[in-house]
């Protein structure tokens, strides 16, 4: 998995690659949600349109890396997931605990409602 970050205003973008699962991604993505942590961003969007899969190992780092986030006082949302990575948070109940949004600029907009 590669992550690149960008900024949009106050929130921070990092745009994903490859597969979250536990042979690749899990731990990048860990460690790219510890630094950011480390460096004061608060507000991150994770695009997921590069990610071609997510196995429950993956989505229990999503879960870590909204949890980390939200103790740092901060917020996560999660952006363009597959038709695949869509269902599993369905089926697993965590649409309850995400926001998924399909659109950049009005994920980055709902930052600002809940900050």
């Amino acid at each position: 998995m590669t992550a690149n970050t960008r900024q949009v205003n106050e929130v921070t973008i990092v745009d994903l690659s490859g597969t979250i699962t536990r042979e690749e991604g899990s731990a990048e993505l860990r460690d790219t949600i510890k630094r950011l942590t480390s460096e004061g961003h608060k507000l991150v969007l994770l695009n997921l349109h590069g990610i071609s899969a997510i196995d429950p190992s993956g989505l229990g780092e999503l879960v870590n890396a909204f949890s980390t986030l939200r103790n740092q006082g901060g917020e996560l949302k999660l952006l363009n997931l597959n038709e695949s990575a869509k269902d599993l948070i369905q089926v697993t109940k965590l649409h309850k605990l995400f926001d998924v949004r399909d659109d950049e600029a009005a994920a980055v907009q709902a930052f600002s409602k809940t900050a």
